[in-house]
């Protein structure tokens, strides 16, 4: 947390815990801060709070006038990503963050919740992807950005957030196209299919941080967002674009994904197919010489083959002429 002005920055050491006997409590010093704010509009305190305990919000939420409702909200791990920031650019923004594991191929998911007030900007952050530092890097090294008061936080955010969008589903459109090269190019197996079903469900997370914000994303590339400073509303409009870009791949990757699986079911069957069709082929040219055995085998005195002496020898040539016979005429038909 600090302090920050478009002249300078004055930073803070972080707070991990004041839950430890002799800890100091942050609050008086918290509220030293915000008294220290000269020009709300471009001056303003940036409290960051990592998985915070009932006691941490509590404080926030008296120190900043936070509504409960929206505390509650920015407290749920699981909570939906919305915007609810009024015309004054005052309010809440709860967006989910995404990172790619290279190894597993799996999709991680985070969530950054950002309240921006009257000379001030809280974020709360859930998971070790939504890390911090990089965007605070960014502001701290920028004084122009800053003067725009807390909504630079805002969209030092979603900067951040939607650019991870767009790195995930890039990756993983990479790994579809290699498993529809893969379905295509071999024999499908049950083992094709668990990955489809996997990166489908991988696609969905992505859906779920993505389809929510797709109505505020329409109107940043429209610029119809008038609580946002006119310096930023061209960079606002980039974050919409690519947010709905972000979102067209997705809603692409899924409906190929569904082909896909389709696909590789269909392939499945018809291998299945193939394979029955071989074997009853196959017990078709054996039951020809198993019918005529059965038939010897009953050993009655009234056959004359019995004493023929070119008997045995007939029966084999009958059998042998009747399997190629039938050998052939299921190649011909691709059954064999």
């Amino acid at each position: 947390m600090g302090l920050y002005t478009p002249d300078a920055v004055t930073p803070l050491s972080d707070i991990h815990s004041w839950e430890q006997p002799g800890d100091a409590h942050p609050e008086p010093l918290l509220r030293d801060l915000r008294r220290r704010v000269g020009l709300p509009g471009r001056e303003f305190v940036w409290v960051g709070l990592f998985e915070p305990t009932k006691d941490e919000l509590d404080m926030v939420t008296r120190i900043f006038a936070i509504p409960p409702l929206q505390i509650e909200d920015a407290a749920n791990p699981d909570q939906r990503p919305k915007f609810e920031i009024d015309a004054s650019g005052h309010g809440l923004a709860v967006v989910k963050v995404l990172d790619y594991v290279e190894s597993s191929s799996d999709v991680l998911t985070g969530q950054i919740s950002v309240f921006v007030g009257e000379g001030f900007a809280l974020t709360i952050r859930y998971g070790q992807t939504a890390d911090l530092r990089l965007m605070r890097e960014r502001l701290e090294g920028d004084a122009d950005l800053r003067a725009l008061g807390p909504v630079s936080v805002l969209y030092a955010v979603l900067d951040r957030v939607v650019d991870g969008y767009l790195t995930v589903t890039s990756e993983l459109t990479i790994d579809v196209e290699a498993m529809e090269t893969e379905i295509f190019a071999q024999h499908p197996s049950v083992q094709s299919t668990n990955s489809i079903y996997r990166l489908k469900r991988e696609n969905v997370e992505i859906r779920r941080a993505v389809q929510p914000l797709v109505g505020w994303a329409h109107d940043a590339v429209s610029e119809d967002l008038e609580w946002v400073p006119a310096e930023l509303r061209p960079y606002f409009r980039d974050i919409g674009d690519h947010l709905l870009r972000a979102y067209d791949a997705t809603e692409s990757m899924d409906s190929l994904l569904l082909a896909m699986l389709m696909a590789s079911t269909s392939l499945q069957d018809l291998q299945q197919n193939r394979d029955m069709r071989k074997i009853s082929a196959w017990v078709a040219i054996a039951a020809v010489p198993t019918a005529i055995a059965a038939i010897y085998g009953m050993n009655f005195d009234s056959m004359p083959e019995l004493q023929w002496s070119f008997g045995y020898p007939a029966v084999l040539i009958v059998m042998g002429t009747a399997c190629a016979f039938l050998y052939r005429a299921f190649r011909k038909s691709g059954w064999l």
